[in-house]
């Protein structure tokens, strides 16, 4: 079951602490779907009151987004 905080831009759920996401630090997730990933990164993002920089990148073979806690 997925909370408000999961993503599943492929189908498949993905955890992240994000209480643990201080300003500056930075978290993988791989994933086809980028734009759907964006959009749910983005919902996260605005209940927390954060910022944050997200860029498409290819890391060790596989796609996916990197996410920045930026504010």
């Amino acid at each position: 079951m997925l909370t408000i905080y999961d993503l599943n831009p492929d189908g498949v759920k993905i955890t992240v602490n994000w209480d643990k996401m201080v300003i500056g630090a930075s978290v993988f997730v791989p994933c086809v779907n980028t734009e759907k990933a964006h959009k749910q990164v983005r919902e996260i993002f605005k209940v927390k009151f954060w910022s944050f920089e997200f860029r498409v990148r290819t890391e060790n073979e596989k796609l996916g987004v990197r996410i920045w806690r930026t504010l």
